[in-house]
């Protein structure tokens, strides 16, 4: 596997690059050589897939190709998917980190009407399957947004590696206070790069 260098990390929806432990694990990174982007995603209160997926093929500071990692969060992590699906027929990134991910299940439910733009284009995993070297998908058994059997769906369409962590919620500081950080990332980082 050739050697990850960049980092993408993607936040959530209504979200942006400096909640949650986004700037934490940036600062974390970097100081371990990593270069490391984190983008505000536009529109974020109503993702739209297309639109960050072209947000984000024009703008990534370096190419995404098999040096590179992406780590999204919720939303982000659905927006990881749609890049996937929409990058050249033989490009590929090194591995993708998925925390909190879901599937099109949640935004066709009514309370989560905003999140229908993420899945006006059908996902087709058997692309993104081979479009990274690695999946791990991480997920809470006590999420109060994803059932944790969409993410474990999505997983396993992208015969991605399950990691469920007890009642971590939504990995986010509007459910835990504690998640101006996220040291457990850490770990599996090291796992995917080494």
């Amino acid at each position: 596997m050739s050697k990850i260098t960049k980092v993408v990390i993607l936040h959530g929806t209504g979200g942006s690059s400096s909640e949650n432990w986004f700037p934490w694990l940036k600062a974390t990174l970097e100081s371990d050589g990593y270069q490391v982007w984190v983008p505000d995603l536009p529109g974020s209160e109503r993702p739209v897939m297309s639109r960050y997926t072209e947000f984000l093929m024009q703008n990534a500071p370096w190419p995404l190709d098999e040096h590179t990692l992406f780590i999204g969060h919720s939303s982000g992590a659905a927006a990881i998917l749609g890049l996937l699906q929409a990058l050249p027929a033989n490009a590929k990134i090194g591995a993708a980190i998925l925390v909190g991910v879901f599937d099109e299940v949640l935004s066709s439910d009514p309370d989560w009407e905003m999140l229908r733009g993420l899945y006006v284009q059908p996902i087709d995993y058997e692309i993104i399957k081979h479009k990274a070297g690695r999946f791990i998908c991480i997920n809470s058994d006590n999420d109060p947004y994803v059932p944790l059997e969409q993410a474990k769906e999505v997983c396993a369409q992208i015969d991605g590696e399950m990691i469920i962590m007890p009642g971590k919620k939504h990995f986010s500081v509007a459910t835990d206070p504690v998640f101006t950080e996220f040291p457990q990332i850490l770990p599996i980082f090291k796992k995917v790069t080494e």
